[in-house]
C-alpha cells in the first residue's frame, strides 16, 4: 500500500528495552529524513523471547497488502524460531488511519509489545507521537518518511514491479488502452501509475493509461466500480494500487486481463491474471526484530526493490508468448543491476518537459513526485 516511502541512519537504544527484552514474553501501510550519527549500543541481551505488535490497515484476508504483511509476520516467526528465538505477536486488523491508530498503538505498548510495526502511510504521525513518548519501545513504520531515535521507516519500491507489469501490459493490450485503479493521491501511488505507463510505452508508444481514484486503500465495492468504469472506457489490461482482489475478479468476469497487487492473486481470476506484482516482507521483518533485540536499529529509509528481492513480478500467465516473457525477465535483470526507470526526457500530461534528457530522478525527487507522465489520462 503504500505510502510515500523514503527514510536516514540513526542507531539508538533505550536501557529500559534491554530490561524488557530479558523478561519472558507472553500474550497472544514518502521526503527522506536526514541521517543521524549511530549511538553506541550496550551489550546485547541474552534474551531469546520477544513480543512484537502489528497494526494493519485492512483484514488479513484482503488477499493483497495486509495479507502480504501477515505472511511476512509468519515468515519472521519461523525464521527466528530456527535461531532459537521465540516471537509472540499481536496484530490488530482494519485500523483506520488517523487518530484512532494512536489508541491502537498505545494499547499494543500497554500490552507489553517491545517492537511495533505500523503498516500504512496514514499511521505515520500517530506512530511518531507514540515513539516520542515511549523510548523503551522500537517502532517501524511502513511507507512513511518521519523518523525518531527509536523509530525506523521501510517501504518497497513497488514502482519497479509496476514498471515490469507495464512492459507486459504494453505487449498484451489489443486496445492500446490500459486501466489503473488507484487509491489515494500521494507520491507512492503517483509513482506506480507513472511507472506502469512508462513500462508500457517503452514497448508500445501508442499506449495510454486511464486512471480512476477510489479514495481508499481497501473498499471492494469502489474498486469493482472503478474497474468496471475503466473496462467500459476500453481498457483491456488493468493494474491497481488498492488492497483487495476486486479488480482481478472484475477482469475475470469481463474477459480482460489484470494483475495481482502486493500478493499473488491468481486464485481470484486465473484466466484474467496476467501476473502478480508481489511484495516479500519476511526477510525485512526478521532483520528488523533481530536488530531491535540487539539494542540498535537502523532508522534510515529502508527503500528496497527488485535488487533486494523485496518486490517481483511473478507467475506470468501461460498465454503470454515466450519472447514477451523473456523481455520482461530481461527488464527485471536490468533493475536488479541498478537500472533506473524515471530517466529523461520525460514530459507531463500536458507535454511540458519535467525531466531533462539523460537525467534520472533521485530518491528525494521520487519521494515527492506530484505529476503524471505523458500518456496518463486522469487528474490529481
Amino acid at each position: 500500500m503504500a505510502f510515500t516511502r523514503t527514510f536516514g541512519r540513526s542507531v539508538a537504544f533505550a536501557a529500559s528495552l534491554i530490561t524488557a527484552l530479558t523478561l519472558t514474553a507472553c500474550g497472544g501501510s514518502k521526503e527522506a529524513a536526514k541521517p543521524a550519527a549511530p549511538a553506541a549500543a550496550p551489550a546485547a541481551t541474552a534474551t531469546k523471547e520477544v513480543k512484537v505488535g502489528f497494526v494493519y490497515v485492512g483484514p488479513v484476508g484482503d488477499g493483497g497488502w495486509t495479507f502480504a504483511h501477515d505472511n511476512g509476520r509468519k515468515a519472521m516467526i519461523e525464521n527466528l524460531k530456527k535461531e532459537g528465538i521465540t516471537v509472540t505477536t499481536q496484530q490488530v486488523e482494519s485500523v483506520k488511519e488517523g487518530a484512532d491508530s494512536e489508541r491502537v498503538i498505545r494499547d499494543l505498548v500497554a500490552k507489553g509489545n517491545q517492537i511495533i510495526f505500523t503498516t500504512s502511510f496514514g499511521y505515520m504521525d500517530s506512530t511518531l507521537k507514540v515513539a516520542q513518548t515511549t523510548p523503551n519501545v522500537f517502532f517501524f513504520h511502513a511507507t512513511g518518511y518521519k523518523n525518531a531515535p527509536n523509530m525506523g521507516t521501510y517501504a518497497p519500491r513497488t514502482y519497479e514491479s509496476a514498471y515490469l507489469a507495464g512492459v507486459l501490459a504494453g505487449k498484451m493490450t489489443k486496445s492500446n488502452t490500459l486501466g489503473f485503479v488507484a487509491s489515494v493521491k500521494i507520491p507512492e501511488v503517483i509513482r506506480n501509475i507513472n511507472a506502469y505507463t512508462l513500462g508500457a510505452r517503452s514497448v508500445n508508444p501508442a499506449v495510454k493509461t486511464k486512471v480512476v481514484f477510489t479514495g481508499s486503500w481497501f473498499d471492494m465495492n469502489k474498486e469493482r466500480q472503478a474497474a468496471e468504469s475503466l473496462i467500459g472506457q476500453g481498457a483491456d489490461v488493468l493494474l491497481q494500487n488498492t488492497d483487495s482482489p476486486a479488480v482481478l475478479k472484475t477482469a475475470e468476469e469481463k474477459g480482460v486481463y489484470a494483475f495481482g497487487w502486493d500478493s499473488n492473486m491468481k486464485a481470484y481470476g486465473p484466466k484474467a491474471h496476467l501476473a502478480s506484482a508481489v511484495i516479500n516482507w519476511g526477510d525485512y521483518y526478521t532483520q528488523a526484530v533481530k536488530e531491535a533485540m540487539s539494542g540498535k536499529i537502523n532508522t534510515a529509509d529502508q527503500w528496497k526493490g527488485v535488487a533486494d528481492k523485496w518486490v517481483d513480478l511473478e507467475d506470468i500467465n501461460s498465454a503470454v508468448p515466450a519472447d514477451v516473457k523473456t523481455l520482461v525477465e530481461s527488464k527485471k535483470a536490468e533493475l536488479a543491476k541498478g537500472g533506473k526507470i524515471f530517466v529523461g526526457p520525460l514530459n507531463d500530461q500536458k507535454g511540458a518537459e519535467k525531466v531533462a534528457k539523460d537525467k534520472a530522478l533521485d530518491d528525494k525527487e521520487l519521494g515527492g513526485l506530484s505529476w503524471l507522465v505523458e500518456g496518463v489520462e486522469g487528474s490529481l
